[in-house]
């Protein structure tokens, strides 16, 4: 069996263009990801014990069920219930975002207690509310700390972004799924696939490592 590098060469710029909307859901579900995750993260901490059991709910939930099976439920159960048609790329970036703030809220939540207690103490005592100590002086201190994490959550989410093509949305697998069906090049297209794959997550890791290094200069 011969690998027809040809085929490889014809598809590339379809499976770039399956990678672009990879990158697209991603980034979009990671954003959604943090701004959910820091509050429901500030939650899971904070004095409140009504919202704080909302917090551990929804983090066990979507940390202990199958993204896959999130998907289904908001791509095919939301529908039900709005009576509405849920459109692939919004159910995509929902499911994922939805599932990627339950994780950065873990990582927001390991963040801010990193902090020493005496930072909102001083806070406290310079006569900033709770917030705005929160606000000013520790969130910015731990968001320095999470960048590491939060880097290995975009690129987890990168690849688990894949599970998208179950709904029919043609991000990278997908379009490999569709090559596959018209060519018959499983190797050939698979391998691309994998390829493409690995230099995003190696240029993710890379700029991950920069911004690290950087924030790391920047506090010495």
């Amino acid at each position: 069996m011969e690998f027809n590098t040809g085929l490889v060469i014809d598809s590339f710029p379809l499976l770039l263009i399956g990678a672009g909307l990879t990158i697209e859901i991603t980034a979009m579900s990671v954003g959604l990801g943090l701004i959910i995750g820091l509050f429901v993260g500030i939650a899971r901490i904070g004095g409140n014990k009504i919202l704080r059991l909302l917090a551990n709910v929804y983090v066990d939930f979507f940390r202990g069920t199958p993204l896959l099976v999130q998907i289904f439920i908001v791509y095919f159960a939301v529908p039900v219930i709005t009576g509405q048609r849920m459109d692939p790329f919004v159910a995509a970036v929902s499911a994922c975002g939805i599932n990627s703030g339950a994780y950065i809220a873990e990582i927001f939540r390991a963040g801010i207690e990193s902090i020493e207690k005496g930072q909102m103490e001083a806070g406290r005592s310079l006569g900033l509310t709770w917030v705005q100590t929160m606000r000013y002086i520790i969130i910015p201190q731990a968001f320095k700390r999470v960048i590491p994490p939060l880097g290995n959550e975009f690129i987890a989410l990168l690849k688990d972004s894949s599970l998208v093509s179950v709904i029919g949305f043609e991000e990278l697998t997908r379009r490999g799924q569709l090559i596959i069906a018209r060519t018959y090049g499983s190797l050939e297209i698979w391998l691309s696939v994998a390829v493409i794959y690995l230099a995003m997550t190696i240029t993710i890791s890379r700029f991950v490592a920069y911004l690290e290094k950087r924030y790391k200069i920047k506090e010495n």
